[in-house]
């Protein structure tokens, strides 16, 4: 059996709504953003940094000719020094005054990809997008917030969440190709209780950031839930790891050996008695864990 996490935090600052981490194997350091706070962070040798966003950035991707790929609320640019100047790559498929990019990340063949989040949620108008060779295509959609991307180990099966809907799916996936297949649910959560309010009991949260570990288990922030889970490829569930934050959002799994857990969380809206009771809200938490993760993949351009 794993031993459970021994969480502790590895930034000073908080967020106000981190996500998109991933540990750069090169520079040795960990790059993440603030949604809400439309800022991307980093933090290695030379401390941590933020570079303000002239949009909320959604995710990121590291580039591997060097710098970032990353997507704002109108489309993708790219940045290839911290700080420098951003160059659109291409815009966004969606209507930035009601939509804007979530979760995302490269996949082992060089394409980045990102999925949208329908501010409004009112209607099931989030999708799942690929960007490659200088076009956008759409290639999966019917969600409210796209969330939880990530790539099995053997490029064989994408997962893909649908956070107000609590549920993880599963595509079959041919890499090369890029070509969806069946689907099936990965996993279905207990939807939120009627009258549920922060601090009650009863509800386990639901799929937010996701990552892959080298066995191919899927770790899953589960935000409201204070929760990170851990699920074998079959859908089992292995382990269920408390978090001391509320609202976890994304792990990632770093370091030299790839066996540090890093996992973003979020403070945007709490309300202060939670936030009073539970002051690593915001903050990225790290821990040791047993089995590594998965080196980040490039985008290639």
């Amino acid at each position: 059996m794993a031993t459970a996490p021994h969480w502790h935090p590895c930034t000073e600052e908080a967020d106000e709504l981190g996500e998109s981490p991933f540990w750069h194997p090169h520079e040795r350091a960990l790059y993440w953003v603030d949604v809400a706070g439309r800022r991307l962070r980093r933090a290695g040798a030379q401390g941590a940094q933020s570079w303000p966003m002239p949009s909320e950035p959604g995710c990121i991707a590291p580039a591997r000719s060097g710098g970032l790929v990353v997507a704002l609320r109108d489309g993708i640019y790219r940045a290839r020094t911290w700080g420098g100047p951003l160059e659109r790559l291409a815009a966004a498929m969606h209507d930035p005054a009601t939509t804007r990019f979530n979760d995302g990340r490269a996949d082992p063949m060089g394409r980045f990809w990102a999925g949208t989040r329908h501010e409004r949620r009112d209607q099931p108008l989030a999708g799942l997008y690929c960007y490659s060779r200088g076009e956008w295509r759409q290639m999966a959609g019917g969600a409210l917030t796209g969330n939880g991307l990530a790539f099995s180990p053997d490029a064989r099966t994408l997962y893909w969440a649908d956070t107000a809907a609590h549920r993880v799916d599963a595509w079959d996936w041919d890499a090369q190709a890029n070509r969806l297949g069946a689907r099936h649910v990965f996993q279905q959560f207990a939807p939120k209780p009627a009258g549920w309010k922060p601090g009650d009991a009863g509800y386990g949260g639901r799929p937010d950031g996701a990552a892959i570990d080298s066995e191919g288990n899927y770790w899953c922030a589960m935000y409201e839930g204070g929760r990170l889970l851990q699920f074998a490829p079959d859908g089992r569930l292995l382990q269920d790891f408390a978090v001391p934050a509320r609202c976890p959002t994304m792990p990632c799994f770093g370091g030299e050996d790839l066996r540090t857990l890093y996992l973003t969380t979020a403070r945007e809206g709490r309300p202060g008695e939670e936030l009073r009771a539970l002051p690593l809200s915001g903050r990225v938490l790290c821990a040791r864990v047993d089995v590594p993760g998965r080196p980040v993949d490039f985008v290639d351009d």
